[in-house]
């Protein structure tokens, strides 16, 4: 029987900080699998969205799964979206910060600068070209799993260190805001 769950790379893992290789043959039956795995430890996780090297693979692929949840109370919800060599096209002058978390880096969120609005492009699992544009919340997961698929966390793009906090601590400054 497969494992549909993987555990979840944490921050000191080499591989987060690893170029993550493009994805060749979309048809293969394993990389099919890892897209299954992938949505349900994102969803079993209470995730938005979760790379492959978060599960320790080293592939451009990622998943979106956008949903109001315990970490993320005012998530659009969208239906899973699978992302194959993802990239952005083009993009909004208009940066904007918002709290991220993630499930590599447990207990922490930070204040992260991100561009508002980008135009991506990416494959789904069966090989369709798509282009979008995603604005707001969905373009802000898009812009933190495609950092994972270069290596960069979301902590490395936080300005200041009064920035990042616990759980707990940007839960209080989102009331507050």
């Amino acid at each position: 029987m497969i494992n549909l769950n993987l555990e979840i790379a944490q921050v000191g893992n080499p591989i987060l900080r690893q170029q993550a290789q493009l994805v060749r043959d979309i048809t293969d039956e394993k990389l099919q699998e890892l897209i299954d795995t992938l949505l349900t430890t994102a969803m079993d996780a209470k995730g938005v969205g979760i790379a492959a090297p978060q599960v320790s693979q080293s592939y451009r692929l990622f998943v979106i799964c956008s949903h109001p949840n315990p970490r993320y109370p005012d998530a659009p919800l969208i239906d899973p979206t699978v992302m194959i060599n993802p990239q952005i096209i083009s993009h909004s002058d208009e940066i904007v910060k918002g709290w991220e978390g993630c499930l590599s880096v447990p207990g922490v969120r930070g204040l992260v600068p991100r561009y508002q609005t980008i135009t991506v492009e990416y494959l789904d699992r069966y090989g369709k070209l798509h282009q979008q544009e995603l604005r707001d919340f969905v373009a802000r997961i898009f812009q933190h799993e495609l950092d994972h698929l270069d290596g960069i966390l979301f902590i490395d793009r936080v300005e200041k260190s009064e920035d990042l906090v616990n759980s707990e601590s940007s839960k209080e400054s989102q009331k507050m805001s």
